[in-house]
């Protein structure tokens, strides 16, 4: 069975692009636009890895993650966060709530595929 890619981020041009660079490399993809889409979503399908932006409506990334880690059945789910915010204070701010990793945009493509291969093998 393929693993399961949720992707969290408020800009349509970067959606369309994870989503295209992740079905590209095999993974179920279900794509939504805030952290409290992203709440409901993983309450009806617990995905394998989340592709996490940080800055969005109504639930931050920050908070998402911290509820993710806070919930028992999600505790395996890995986490990269994506953000416009690369300062190491973020990093380490999303790194201490729990994420797996921590990715600056813009990102190389190609690395971001290597880091959810490296997560979820």
């Amino acid at each position: 069975m393929a693993r399961y890619v949720l992707i969290v981020d408020d800009a349509p041009n970067i959606v369309l692009s994870l989503e295209f660079l992740m079905k590209k490399e095999g993974y179920d993809v279900l794509s939504v636009s805030n952290g409290e889409e992203a709440m409901a979503a993983v309450k009806e399908r617990v995905p394998d890895l989340v592709l996490l932006d940080v800055m969005m409506p109504r639930k931050d990334g920050y908070e998402v993650c911290q509820e993710l880690r806070a919930g028992k059945a999600w505790k395996d789910i890995k986490i990269i966060m994506l953000t416009a915010k690369g300062r190491d204070v973020e990093r380490e701010k999303g790194l201490a709530l729990g994420a797996d990793d921590y990715i600056t945009k813009p990102f190389a493509t190609r690395e971001l595929v290597e880091k959810v291969k490296a997560l979820l093998d």
